[in-house]
């Protein structure tokens, strides 16, 4: 079944990676392989429920994968894939704005 996507680039990149916690998921994830405690403790405040929500989110849209290894407990280990990987030109753009507007607001 092929998704309805908005006409606009732009909406459409801000419905994959518009909530806050999905930019964080794909700055950890740019590094490599994480396990789903790895990425709760970097990421910091997030609720499990949150984070589980996300994760199967972006999932879903193809920018992860999730690998499931039979062991007791269970575990579970997050990938991005070639779609998530692309997204790493805006989120260095972003990283370059937030420092630059950092400079300019607290003079760092």
């Amino acid at each position: 079944m092929e998704k309805e996507l908005p006409a606009c680039p732009v909406e459409t990149t801000l419905m994959l990676i518009s909530d806050r916690w999905k930019v964080l998921i794909i700055r950890d994830l740019l590094d490599g392989v994480k396990r789903f405690g790895e990425l709760k403790k970097s990421i910091g405040s997030v609720s499990q429920k949150v984070l589980t929500a996300n994760l199967r989110s972006m999932e879903e849209s193809g920018l992860l994968t999730r690998k499931v290894y039979a062991e007791v407990p269970p575990k579970v280990e997050y990938t991005l894939t070639e779609t998530g990987y692309s997204l790493r030109p805006v989120l260095d753009a972003m990283t370059e704005w937030g420092t630059e507007y950092k400079k300019k607001v607290v003079g760092e």
